[in-house]
């Protein structure tokens, strides 16, 4: 199999277009596309629970405390303790990181407009669709068996 014939190959490139592209657009306001997708998830009255941002973004905790860690160092977001779970961390956005996060969800509004205006909302149905039923296929194969893999060789 080609690699331009795998579901993955086009998941991948299609990402990493997007990535590159609000990546460019964010250079110039110092946010990447990452800083942008975090702060868009992080509630920007109440702030969020540590713990529920790297689930809601598919990411690894270790990731997350690294690219927290520096949007603090840049001042973008605060630590502050739960007050009403003393044990827990929210995360609240600072004015700064409150101007960051209206210029990523105005740059994710753009891109999705631009989108919509060359695909229609048929096919952008089917889109959803089939990642939704890509999506089912990952969490029913979480647990991938590499001995599979390796007695399956051709």
């Amino acid at each position: 199999m080609k690699k331009e014939e795998t579901v993955d190959y086009h998941i991948k490139a299609a990402w990493h277009g997007i990535s590159r592209m609000y990546n460019q657009g964010g250079a110039k306001e110092g946010v990447s596309a990452s800083t942008g997708f975090v702060l868009l998830n992080i509630d920007k009255y109440d702030g969020t629970p540590a713990t529920k941002i790297a689930p809601a973004l598919g990411m690894e905790a270790r990731s997350l405390t690294r690219l927290l860690k520096n949007m603090e160092e840049s001042g973008l977001i605060t630590r502050v303790q739960d007050p009403e779970d003393r044990r827990s961390v929210r995360i609240r956005l600072t004015e700064q990181g409150k101007e960051k996060r209206a210029f990523s969800k105005k740059a994710v509004i753009l891109f999705n407009e631009a989108v919509r205006e060359q695909i229609s909302e048929h096919d952008l149905e089917s889109f959803f669709k089939v990642m939704r039923s890509i999506e089912k296929v990952i969490d029913t194969n979480k647990n991938f068996d590499t001995k599979t893999i390796l007695t399956d060789n051709e």
